[in-house]
């Protein structure tokens, strides 16, 4: 339905600038490569395990469905719920019309036309900062303390030195 349509156009316009929602540590991030079932920007299709959104075709009308997968396992489900939510009606509400669905792999489509998601929660935790429409879905104050909290946590982040480093640079020193 048009009311559908409208709904994952307000989804998928809201992904960039909502990702911190969805992928709010570090590790969420490492998943954000080709070939690994993880969308790598903002798209959706039918069946389509590569786009950000998979509608699934029920039976009947009624039973469609819609498949959110940028989240992962790490995130706060009430948030992303919420995020998702006011996305879908966002673009409810403002009638967004919907981009044509992704055919094949979303992995080969280009950057330029369908610009990646951020790559990690700097990135991410950046452009919600910026970001005009999750305040207005989300609220100020949720939004400013949400990136207080990943701000904090990219930078503990940061002061860390991993095993891996440990391993790999200890024979240069």
């Amino acid at each position: 339905s048009s009311l559908f349509e409208n709904f994952l156009a307000g989804v998928l316009h809201g992904l960039h600038d909502l990702m911190a929602f969805y992928a709010p540590t570090i590790n969420s991030y490492k998943r954000s490569v080709p070939g690994v079932w993880s969308p790598l920007n903002a798209t959706w299709g039918l069946e389509n395990r590569t786009t950000a959104l998979r509608v699934i075709l029920g039976q009947d009308p009624k039973s469609t469905r819609v498949e959110q997968r940028t989240p992962g396992a790490d995130l706060n489900p009430y948030i992303a719920m919420a995020a998702t939510l006011a996305s879908g009606l966002y673009g409810i509400e403002k009638k967004m019309p919907l981009l044509p669905a992704v055919k094949g792999s979303a992995y080969n489509l280009s950057s330029k036309e369908y610009p990646l998601l951020p790559r990690s929660l700097a990135e991410a935790t950046e452009r919600l900062k910026r970001s005009e429409i999750a305040r207005e879905m989300m609220g100020e104050e949720f939004v400013d303390h949400y990136v207080r909290t990943r701000d904090w946590e990219v930078r503990e982040y940061n002061k860390a030195v991993t095993n891996w480093e440990l391993k790999r640079y200890m024979e240069i020193i």
